[in-house]
């Protein structure tokens, strides 16, 4: 009898049926508000109508036209519809299945255009899972421990993580570009890196923003040495921060972007974004793939880009998002146990810790107690003490306030 990889754990004990918006029902028709949105892929909630019609539509017509052997409609229509969105100038897309292969497709892609080697990423990263990918991650050892030797290349500089260091936004910054400075002069020479690769905000390493000056910082040092900087979008992007991508948070504008997760609303497709002169010199064959820019979730990411610009849900998550931040800190302030509450947008997270010191285990009990009362969460950051809110960008103004308040009752039955 086959049964699943023993190695799998699930987060939260439900046994899904059905989704509906920013809920989840079980078996038994027990409904639960999903803060996890599939880790950030249900952008416009679960089976949004026009999403699901969509899909419907383009399933009884072609399911699958491999994009280097035919050309279809809906990958067309959904390249020139990114066009719109995308910053100015990244006019050229290569489409993939996930975040992992897009990221592998990046690094390839940096390593092909400017001829040198290294990649530089930032403490706490999380960039996927494959050999490349889970070389770029470092937002805990479960990711890359065991399978080595990784690829070479890969340097790490710090990241401007204020509460860790128990200083200022600023001081952080400042701390993380001189740093980043020496690591140029002492690890990975200036003329043989190939690219900075930075998430806007760091997801599984913590829910961490990064300071605009730093992601400033970033673009004038890639200036500067001849490099890339690649933004990871795959959690930030299509809204999930109050700004359709993540990095608008600061005045940059990246050399190359990379999409997934929300782009679809569940269905797997990824894409990295570049100006055509810059993708033109990947090396001819480099490129490709069985199922990249599939047929059915191109439709179903062209009905999401309609649903979020129709129905203002980038405005939605930047206002839900100060309305949810709000109350996790109420929580937090009556509850000394959480020592940080942050983020931007619909994605925000609660430190669990005292002292410098992590507390997982209470964040732990806060993310069951959670799902008991029927509120599902991910925990988050290298020690797992970080409890991650990432509803879809249609939760309203009651369903927060119904979180929040099944969240301090989650809390304080943890630390009781």
């Amino acid at each position: 009898m086959a049964q699943l990889s023993p190695v799998l754990t699930q987060a939260t004990p439900v046994l899904a049926a059905r989704g509906e918006g920013v809920h989840l029902y079980d078996e038994d028709g027990r409904r639960y508000l999903d803060f996890t949105a599939g880790i950030g892929v249900t952008s416009t909630g679960h089976c949004h109508p026009r999403v699901v019609r969509a899909a419907q539509e383009q399933v009884a017509t072609l399911i699958h036209g491999q994009y280097t052997t035919v050309m279809h409609r809906p990958l067309l229509r959904l390249t020139e519809r990114l066009g719109e969105v995308l910053p100015e100038g990244l006019d050229a897309l290569f489409y993939l299945n996930s975040g992992s292969e897009a990221v592998e497709a990046a690094i390839r892609l940096a390593r092909h255009a400017t001829g040198r080697q290294n990649i530089v990423v930032f403490h706490g990263s999380f960039h996927g899972r494959t050999m490349g990918a889970a070389s770029l991650t470092t937002a805990g050892t479960k990711f890359r421990a065991g399978i080595g030797p990784l690829m070479p290349g890969a340097a790490v500089a710090p990241f401007p993580q204020a509460y860790r260091y128990g200083w200022s936004e600023e001081e952080a910054t400042r701390f993380a570009l001189r740093e980043l400075d020496y690591l140029l002069a002492t690890v990975s020479p200036a003329q043989d890196t190939a690219a900075f690769v930075v998430e806007p905000v760091l997801g599984e390493g913590g829910y961490i923003p990064a300071p605009p000056g730093f992601l400033e910082g970033l673009r004038e040092r890639a200036d500067r040495h001849g490099g890339l900087l690649i933004v990871d979008e795959v959690q930030t992007g299509f809204g999930r921060t109050g700004r359709f991508w993540g990095h608008e948070h600061a005045d940059v504008r990246p050399d190359v972007l990379i999409t997934a997760k929300g782009l679809a609303s569940g269905f797997p497709l990824s894409a990295i974004a570049a100006p055509a002169e810059l993708m033109g010199r990947a090396w001819p064959g480099s490129q490709g793939g069985t199922y990249g820019g599939n047929a059915v979730a191109c439709a179903a990411a062209l009905a999401t880009l309609d649903v979020i610009q129709d129905e203002g849900l980038v405005a939605n998550a930047d206002a839900m998002g100060l309305r949810l931040r709000d109350g996790l800190r109420k929580v937090a302030s009556a509850h000394p146990v959480i020592g940080d509450v942050r983020g931007r947008g619909l994605m925000l997270g609660s430190e669990f810790g005292t002292g410098g010191e992590p507390d997982t285990a209470a964040a732990q009990r806060a993310q069951r107690e959670a799902a008991q009362r029927g509120l599902l969460l991910l925990t988050c950051g290298a020690y797992g003490n970080v409890v991650r809110m990432i509803p879809p960008l249609v939760v309203d103004a009651a369903q927060i306030d119904e979180a929040v308040q099944i969240w301090s009752e989650a809390v304080a039955a943890a630390v009781e």
